[in-house]
């Protein structure tokens, strides 16, 4: 099997993208967004999933930061998507739950081509710097859509920083082990035979 990766470019009145996705990677990440602490969450995503990730995005910052969070996050979906191809190999399924002090977050997932996301919920501040909180459900929501994944998270704690920086990380280490080939499993992991 080749390496798994995508680069995928996404442009509207609201947001200008352009991003990489290596899934097989070292959790090397590049990422510009001009949300100060999203950038943190993508690097962390990307450093505890061991995906190498480069974002580049502009933005319509001085509305707010609902745009930037969600087409990024509709962007890194469409990745997944396109670089893990037919899914055959994969393992398909995986939960994680990691604390950060207080905090902790449950992911689940299904890479079963039925998007969903479920989530349980919510953070004790209403922003981190300049990002707004709940922005952490609505990136999980957009992600799990564009890259076609059953998704059930659950976050809680005290603080917002940990709630949300718990919550990618969970979502990190649920794709990464989601994603990771198995050797036993040459074919798609269906009884249907595609996902």
């Amino acid at each position: 099997m080749g390496i798994r990766e995508a680069a995928v470019s996404r442009q509207t009145a609201e947001t200008t993208i352009d991003l990489t996705l290596v899934i097989d990677g070292d959790g090397d990440s590049e990422v510009e967004t001009g949300v100060g602490y999203f950038d943190h969450m993508l690097g962390s995503f990307a450093k505890h999933g061991l995906f190498d990730l480069t974002v580049n995005c502009d933005g319509d910052l001085d509305i707010d930061d609902h745009h930037t969070v969600e087409d990024v996050a509709i962007t890194l979906g469409e990745a997944f998507d396109e670089a893990l191809g037919d899914r055959r190999g994969i393992s398909r399924y995986a939960d994680r739950r990691v604390p950060l002090d207080e905090a902790i977050a449950s992911v689940v997932v299904d890479i079963s081509g039925r998007p969903r996301c479920y989530f349980d919920g919510s953070f004790s501040q209403p922003s981190i710097g300049e990002m707004t909180s709940d922005m952490g459900r609505h990136f999980a929501e957009s992600l799990a859509m564009n890259a076609g994944v059953t998704l059930h998270a659950s976050v809680e704690g005290a603080n917002a920083h940990h709630e949300v920086e718990a919550l990618f990380k969970a979502l990190a280490r649920s794709l990464d082990d989601a994603t990771r080939l198995d050797e036993r499993r040459s074919d798609t992991p269906s009884t249907k035979g595609d996902l």
